[in-house]
């Protein structure tokens, strides 16, 4: 229970896609705390018991759901949105797929697969990945943003200016989001919610997992924002930097390229370390390794790195 919440809204007040016409299902005043409700990126299509086969009959305009949205009282387009998120509640239970189509290597792995997780919510433990695997949780919320000044009804799938599907794992407990305000009441929604991912969510999920969220709304008058940026409270990656990593490359003139062949690598690597699969080790780069830019001046090439955290085998 929220003690300092000033409202909640129930997971059955979501919306699929952004848009400037949506009903609020909330006008709250700036500054007031509020609890959400949120699903799973499937839209309780994979809870508890799932099974592979079931990602065949996934319904994909249920894909990715957001609880609101907000309106916030005073919020005009030039404004800027400052959410504090306070707390996540997690649930215990999470899933991580290849879903054919989707994913920086979707032209190698064609084939479904699904890793479905337990963990403990109270102590957030690491989850068991297979016979040796641990993997840290910091849970966090994946799709958080505002409407667009534009009409229509937007895409859930990609991020944009106003937020959206942003897949930052660093927008957890204690950090303040900042969202440019481009309608008026700003519309703010929130949900796809992890358990746990690497910078790059390389296969096109991370440990998806229904959870409730807390947040505070302010606004800044006039902040004139461009895109989102947030300020964290400290280190970001102490629960994985215990034990060093392992750090594979791709170096060439395309970044994207780069990525492809960091990835390619350390799923290599995994593989003769740690027998693993080629999908099982991509499903847990997705989880729990960083992509990084590693050298971008140095024309013609730039160098990509994978960092897999050591941790997850100590």
């Amino acid at each position: 229970m929220c003690i300092v919440c000033t409202h909640t809204i129930h997971r059955a007040k979501h919306h699929f896609g952004w848009s400037r016409d949506f009903e609020p299902a909330l006008v709250a005043k700036a500054g007031e705390t509020i609890h959400f409700e949120c699903l799973d990126s499937s839209g309780g299509q994979l809870g508890k018991g799932a099974t592979v086969e079931m990602l065949g009959t996934l319904d994909f305009g249920k894909i990715n759901p957001v609880t609101g949205p907000v309106y916030v009282e005073g919020a005009k387009p030039g404004d800027a949105l400052k959410v504090t998120i306070r707390r996540f509640v997690p649930s215990g239970v999470g899933w991580t797929a290849n879903i054919p189509g989707f994913g920086l290597l979707a032209d190698q792995f064609k084939e479904p697969a699904l890793h479905m997780w337990n963990y403990d919510p109270i102590s957030m433990a690491p989850a068991l990945y297979g016979p040796g695997g641990r993997v840290p949780l910091k849970p966090f919320a994946g799709t958080i943003g505002v409407a667009p000044a534009e009409p229509g009804v937007h895409s859930i799938v990609p991020p944009r200016r106003v937020g959206g599907n942003l897949d930052i794992r660093d927008l957890t407990s204690g950090v303040t989001l900042y969202l440019p305000v481009e309608v008026d009441g700003a519309l703010f929604s929130i949900g796809d919610t992890h358990a746990a991912q690497g910078d790059g969510e390389v296969c096109g999920t991370a440990i998806e997992s229904q959870m409730e969220a807390e947040a505070t709304i302010e606004l800044v008058k006039d902040a004139r924002l461009k895109s989102p940026r947030f300020t964290t409270t400290g280190p970001v990656t102490r629960h994985l930097d215990g034990a060093g990593y392992e750090v594979t490359t791709g170096i060439g003139p395309d970044l994207m390229t780069g990525a492809r062949e960091a990835l390619m690598r350390m799923i290599d690597l995994l593989g003769e370390e740690h027998d693993m699969s080629a999908v099982d080790a991509y499903l847990l780069c997705s989880v729990c390794g960083d992509l990084r830019i590693s050298e971008i001046v140095d024309a013609p090439n730039w160098v990509v790195s994978f960092y897999f955290p050591r941790i997850v085998f100590a």
